[in-house]
C-alpha cells in the first residue's frame, strides 16, 4: 500500500496522517511543527512522537509518491531532468568552474534527499566530529557521544542476494536495532570487484583495504554500504514514518504546504520568539501554531531562506530587499560548503559491467522484473561497488602555505567510488567517482528578492579556492595511480580522456570545464559556541537570540565531513530530538 494512501480512523479519532489538504487537518495548533519532511524532519518528528504527550505536525512542501523512489537503480530517473519531485534549482555561476551554472538538486518529496540520492552510507572521520566539539564547546557532539546516535539510526540488514559478507564490514561498528536500513550491495560484479580488491594487495601501501570506513578511521578501500533494504531504497520517510509510526495519533504530515516565513514575532527576556509559521497550500496563505517550539529543518537551502523571509540574517542585505531585521545574525546563508565531484571512465575488455543492461532494452526489462517479483538483481543498488578514502601524499605541496582542510592525520581529503559502466555499446566501461571531501572553498545562499517562493540564489563555491584546485590534480593523480597496479594491465583498454601526459594548466582545464557538485551542500545555518558572535545556532541547536526556535537539519554542521552527508544528519536529527525532549519533558 502506498504510504500516501494510508488514511485512517478509529472510533471517530483521526489518527496519524498524511493529510493533502489543510482543511482536514483535526488542528491549526501543535506542540512542535517541524518544517521539512526530510533526512532530519521525519526523524525529529518519530522521536518526539514517542511521547504521546506532544503533538507534532509535518509541513512538507512536497508530495508522498515514495514510489518513484524506491528502485535504488533508477536513482537517475530523479536526478536526470527537471520534474515535479525536485525544486529545479540552479546555482549562480561557478567562478572556480569557468563561470559555468548547473542544475542544483533537492527533493521536492517526503524524505527529501534521502528520497533521491545515491544512498552511500558514510559516516567520516571521527576527527571530523570531534572537530565539532572543539568548535561548539559541546563534548555531546564528539564521535564517542554521537556513535550511539549513529546506532539509533543504523538497522543493519543482509544484502538483498544474502551473499556472505564476512570480511566486508565489521559488525562492531554497526546496529541491527535501529530504524533506517543499511547493507552490503545486493548484486556482485565479480570480474570489476576482484580488479579493485587485487589492487589493495598489489599496491597496499597506498590503497590499502579497509574492512570497515564507517568505523571512525575511513582511509583505505572497502565495500560499499548503502542506505538500502531488502533492495528498495530506505528514506527516512520508508523508515521514520513507516506504518507503525504514521499511525500515531499525535503526529500528523501537511503535504503539498511550502513555507514562506515565520510569524508574529515578540521580544521576551531578550529573546525573540515566533508564534506561527505561514505557508502557501493551493495559491493561498495559512498559519499554523506551534505551543512549545518552531523547528526548522528545511535543509541546508530551505532553512537559511526561511530565517532570512523572517527577518533572522543579516540585517544589511535584508534591509536592501526591504525585509524588517528581527534577529541580526550575519552567518546566515554563510558557509556554505559542499564537495566537488569528478568523473573518469575507462573502456575495458569485460562485458561485466552495468552498460549491457543500460543500452539493452530486453536485459532491461528482464532486470526490472526480477526486482518487481523478488526485489533482487542488479537494480537492487546503483553499480558501484567499494569506496576509498585517501589522502594526499606526505611529500605533496598542496599545504606548503596553507593550513591542512582534513580535520586530523586520520581524515581522508579524497575519496573515490568505483562502477561498472556507463557508455555506449558495443564497447563497456568502468566509472571512478573523485569526491574533495575536505574542501577549503565556502559559498552561500541568499534571497533574490523579497518574494518567499522566489528561488534562492545557490552558492556552492566549488572549486573557489586554489587549494581545491590543487586537490583535485591530487585526486587525479590517486586514481590514474590505482589503474597503474598489475591487475589492470589486461583489463583497461583506454581512458575516454588521456589524462596521463597533460601539463598542470591543462589538468586545471579539464577539471575546471568538467567538475560538478555531489550535491552535498551544508554548514548555511551553522553551529557555533553559545558565547561566539558568529554563527546561526547554538549547540543545543537553538537559533541564537530566539526562544522556542531550533534548526535540526545539515545546515546547522559547522564543518562539513569527509563523508556522504546523510548518515551525519541522521546522526544530528536523532541527537536533536533527544534536545528538544530535554527541554520539554
Amino acid at each position: 500500500m502506498l504510504i500516501s494512501l494510508l488514511l485512517l480512523s478509529v472510533g471517530g479519532s483521526s489518527f496519524a496522517k498524511l493529510y493533502e489538504n489543510v482543511a482536514d487537518l483535526p488542528s491549526l495548533e501543535y506542540d512542535f511543527l517541524i518544517v521539512g519532511g526530510g533526512a532530519a524532519g521525519n526523524v525529529v518528528a518519530n522521536r518526539l512522537t514517542e511521547d504521546p504527550n506532544f503533538s507534532v505536525l509535518v509541513l512538507e512542501a512536497g508530495t508522498a509518491h515514495e514510489e518513484i523512489s524506491i528502485v535504488p537503480f533508477l536513482v537517475g530517473n530523479l536526478l536526470g531532468a527537471p520534474n515535479q519531485f525536485e525544486w529545479n534549482y540552479s546555482t549562480t555561476p561557478q567562478v572556480g568552474l569557468n563561470n559555468r551554472t548547473m542544475t542544483y538538486p533537492r527533493a521536492r518529496i517526503l524524505g527529501g534527499c534521502t528520497a533521491h540520492n545515491g544512498m552511500l552510507y558514510t559516516r567520516g572521520s571521527a576527527e571530523d566530529y570531534d572537530r565539532w566539539a572543539a568548535i561548539t564547546g559541546d563534548s555531546g557532539w564528539s564521535w564517542n557521544n554521537l556513535l550511539p546516535y549513529f546506532f539509533k539510526n543504523e538497522k543493519w540488514v543482509p544484502p538483498a542476494n544474502n551473499h556472505d559478507t564476512r570480511g566486508q564490514f565489521n559488525p562492531a561498528f554497526h546496529s541491527t536495532h535501529g530504524i533506517n536500513s543499511v547493507s552490503l550491495s545486493g548484486s556482485q560484479w565479480p570480474v570489476f570487484e576482484n580488479q579493485v580488491i587485487q589492487t589493495t594487495r598489489e599496491l597496499p601501501e597506498e590503497f590499502p583495504f579497509n574492512e570497515d570506513f564507517n568505523s571512525g578511521e575511513p582511509l583505505g578501500l572497502g565495500w560499499l554500504q548503502s542506505t538500502i533494504g531488502g533492495g528498495k531504497r530506505s528514506s527516512s520517510a520508508r523508515s521514520y514514518l513507516a506504518p507503525e509510526f504514521i499511525q500515531r495519533p499525535n503526529l500528523h504530515v501537511l503535504l503539498n504546504a511550502q513555507v514562506s516565513r515565520l510569524v508574529g514575532p515578540k521580544t521576551e527576556r531578550g529573546l525573540v520568539s515566533f508564534e506561527a509559521v505561514e505557508f502557501m497550500q493551493g495559491g493561498a496563505l495559512f498559519n499554523v501554531t506551534a505551543r512549545k517550539e518552531v523547528i526548522l529543518s528545511a535543509g541546508p537551502v530551505g532553512t537559511p531562506t526561511i530565517l532570512m523571509h523572517s527577518g533572522i540574517g543579516d540585517r544589511h542585505k535584508l534591509s536592501a530587499l526591504g525585509i524588517n531585521t528581527i534577529l541580526d545574525l550575519p552567518s546566515v546563508g554563510q558557509n556554505a560548503t559542499d564537495h566537488a565531484v569528478l568523473i573518469i571512465s575507462w573502456s575495458v575488455n569485460s562485458s561485466q559491467t552495468i552498460d549491457n543492461i543500460q543500452d539493452n532494452t530486453t536485459l532491461f526489462n528482464e532486470a526490472f522484473a526480477e526486482w518487481n517479483s523478488s526485489h533482487t538483481g542488479p537494480f537492487t543498488n546503483i553499480p558501484v561497488t567499494h569506496v576509498l578514502f585517501t589522502r594526499v601524499d606526505d611529500n605533496s605541496t598542496v599545504f606548503e602555505n596553507v593550513a591542512d582542510p582534513a580535520a586530523g592525520p586520520k581524515t581522508p581529503h579524497i575519496e573515490i567510488y568505483f562502477s561498472t559502466g556507463s557508455g555506449p555499446l558495443p564497447q563497456h566501461f568502468i566509472t571512478f567517482g573523485l569526491l574533495l571531501v575536505s574542501p577549503t572553498s565556502r559559498g552561500s545562499i541568499s534571497l533574490a528578492s523579497s518574494d518567499p517562493f522566489d528561488p534562492p540564489l545557490i552558492d556552492p563555491g566549488l572549486l573557489a579556492s586554489p587549494v581545491d584546485l590543487a586537490l583535485a590534480r591530487e585526486a587525479l593523480k590517486k586514481a590514474l595511480r590505482f589503474v597503474q597496479a598489475p591487475i589492470w594491465e589486461n583489463y583497461i583498454i583506454a581512458p575516454t580522456v588521456d589524462l596521463s601526459n597533460l601539463t598542470t594548466d591543462e589538468l586545471d582545464a579539464f577539471i575546471q570545464s568538467t567538475a560538478g557538485s555531489a550535491g552535498h551542500i551544508v554548514s548555511t545555518a551553522a553551529m557555533s559556541a553559545g558565547n561566539a558572535t558568529y554563527g546561526v545556532v547554538n549547540p543545543d541547536l537553538l537559533v541564537k537570540g530566539a526562544s522556542g526556535l531550533s534548526v535540526i537539519d545539515a545546515s546547522v554542521m559547522p564543518i562539513i565531513p569527509s563523508a556522504h552527508t546523510q548518515a551525519a544528519t541522521y546522526a544530528i536529527a536523532e541527537r536533536g530530538a533527544d534536545l528538544v525532549k530535554g527541554r520539554w519533558q
